[in-house]
């Protein structure tokens, strides 16, 4: 079997006059508002159901919490017995696992520039990285010469397309 090809789609509504076009930009607009309208009722029902969860699952989360504060006390008592030892770091209950994991390490480091300093001072360079990286705002302020680097293309930055339908700003009223 040949592969099919993809051919251009026809643009369905091109308008044939000036007024052809007017009234299509009116209906644009009126199409992103609907659809905006659409949105923020969506969004509503978002919120709403989000609180209704909130609502209807505060006292099982309580809960929750309750049992596994529970379950990690017990657990840290008893951390000896159910890792043999320290052999393993986790246990079966048959109901379910616990596991102890380690975090990875991190680096926190405040006042960069100090530390960048004291690094220094201390013959630590290893700790110090140096990058070197082009200044691409300089290149576009100088287009002529950055051109003249191998590797170096300056492209346009193109043109868009935008239609703006006027919109007149009133007050939204929400019924539900």
């Amino acid at each position: 079997m040949t592969p099919k090809k993809k051919k251009a789609l026809a643009i369905a509504r091109v308008p044939q006059s000036r007024e052809d076009a007017v009234w299509s930009i009116g209906r644009i607009g009126s199409l992103r508002r609907e659809i905006e309208r659409h949105k923020a009722l969506a969004e509503e029902a978002v919120r709403l159901a989000g609180e209704k969860l909130e609502k209807d699952t505060a006292d099982l989360m309580s809960e929750l919490a309750e049992h596994e504060r529970g379950v990690q006390t017990w657990c840290e008592a008893n951390r000896q017995a159910l890792t043999a030892d320290g052999k393993v770091k986790f246990h079966d209950f048959g109901t379910g696992q616990i596991k102890w994991r380690l975090r990875p390490a991190g680096v926190s480091i405040r006042g960069a520039e100090a530390v960048i300093e004291a690094c220094k001072k201390l013959g630590f360079t290893m700790f110090v990285r140096v990058k070197e990286e082009l200044n691409k705002e300089a290149m576009l302020a100088d287009p002529d010469k950055a051109r003249a680097i191998a590797g170096v293309t300056i492209k346009s930055a193109g043109e868009d397309f935008v239609i703006e339908p006027t919109a007149i700003d009133a007050p939204s009223v929400m019924t539900a």
